[in-house]
């Protein structure tokens, strides 16, 4: 064979070497190129458009609750039940993370950036700030049962051993020689509720605006202190001995009966309906992708299984059969004459006249003695 013969043969086999290698070069890229399609296209938790699914379901999936201080021992009661049912039905675990403070503070910590899935607040005005922050959808009032109202209580007066002072109704609380303890409506939600129940206790009986300022202002000129949140107010009157006269919800009343505190308490007859609202933060459970196990513990909240657990640590029951039950219905007689939050026009109606700087609470904390 000639030179030109053999150099011919060898370069025949390097191209077909190079054409090999070629090959299997493009098939290792075509299939990295595969896998990262998949990846990117969520190969690891999608569905068809017929809604089969192509790979299992996470098998953890996160909720953080956000609520107002009170409703602590109510949700550590429930929680339990929603996280078995829904590993039961969906083989999906439920990992809460819960939050307790004062509604005002707590509503300002998620516009500030807590990323909560669900807020549980002790009144819709809060929830509606949230709104307002762009966090929540409008028209979350209707996406629940009873206009989204989860939990409900009503004003509560307690005295001390005896009921030394003889207080018997809110008028008493304006004496000189009774000091009152009840948190700040500035942070808590429950203040907010405590400051319309003795406004609406002069208007309900026949007062005007100008009797009611008068009363509600000699009533905080005998508060020593105003607390952070209804549960601090709890344990200042109780823990601290401070005050002849606490208001609080009946709630908290029933749960510190529970812990073994020896309770005086008066409903009094001219009393607030005070409603709790639940909502989702539509913005922060689209961000987790947690949606469908959000409106699913919102629902859990108001079944029967649910609304006993409020009604075991004082909230009386949204739902009517629970309402009904012998337990119940003794445990939580009807208030002769309830007003509530409408007949003031609605919490930015409240919010505007009574709480905004400047405005009524703030004109009473000025003229406090000091």
């Amino acid at each position: 064979m000639n030179l030109w013969q053999r150099f011919g043969q060898q370069s025949q086999l390097r191209l077909r070497l190079n054409s090999l290698k070629g090959f299997v070069a493009l098939f290792l890229v075509g299939g990295i190129l595969s896998v990262a399609l998949t990846s990117c296209s969520g190969g690891n938790n999608t569905t068809t458009t017929t809604g089969t699914a192509t790979a299992e379901k996470k098998q953890n999936v996160e909720l953080t609750l956000v609520s107002f201080a009170v409703t602590k021992a109510a949700h550590q009661a429930i929680i339990p039940k929603f996280v078995e049912k829904w590993q039961k039905e969906h083989n999906q675990t439920v990992i809460f993370k819960q939050s307790y403070g004062g509604s005002g503070s707590q509503t300002r910590a998620v516009i500030d950036g807590l990323e909560a899935d669900v807020v549980h607040l002790a009144l819709a005005g809060d929830t509606s700030k949230i709104e307002k922050a762009g966090l929540i959808q409008p028209g979350w009032e209707k996406e629940s049962p009873n206009n989204a109202i989860v939990s409900k209580s009503v004003a509560a007066l307690v005295t001390r051993e005896g009921n030394p002072k003889g207080i018997k109704s809110w008028a008493d609380l304006a004496k000189d020689d009774v000091k009152v303890i009840t948190a700040d409506p500035k942070t808590s939600g429950v203040a907010r509720w405590n400051f319309l129940a003795l406004w609406n206790s002069v208007i309900k009986t026949g007062g005007d605006e100008a009797k009611a300022t008068e009363f509600v202002t000699k009533v905080y000129n005998n508060v020593p202190i105003l607390t952070k949140d209804a549960r601090e107010a709890t344990d200042a009157f109780f823990k601290q001995g401070q005050g002849d006269a606490l208001i609080n919800y009946e709630n908290e009343i029933v749960l510190a009966e529970q812990k073994g505190e020896k309770v005086t308490a008066i409903i009094p007859d001219v009393n607030i309906s005070i409603d709790n609202p639940i909502a989702i933060v539509d913005k922060n459970v689209d961000k987790h992708g947690n949606r469908e196990v959000a409106e699913g513990f919102v629902k859990f909240l108001f079944t029967p299984e649910a609304q006993q657990e409020f009604a075991k640590v004082g909230f009386r029951p949204v739902d009517e059969t629970v309402a009904k039950t012998k337990e119940f219905a003794d445990k939580y007689p009807p208030v002769k004459t309830l007003g509530t939050v409408q007949d003031f026009g609605g919490w930015d109606a409240v919010q505007n006249k009574f709480f905004a700087d400047g405005t009524v609470f703030d004109k009473i904390q000025a003229t406090k003695k000091r």
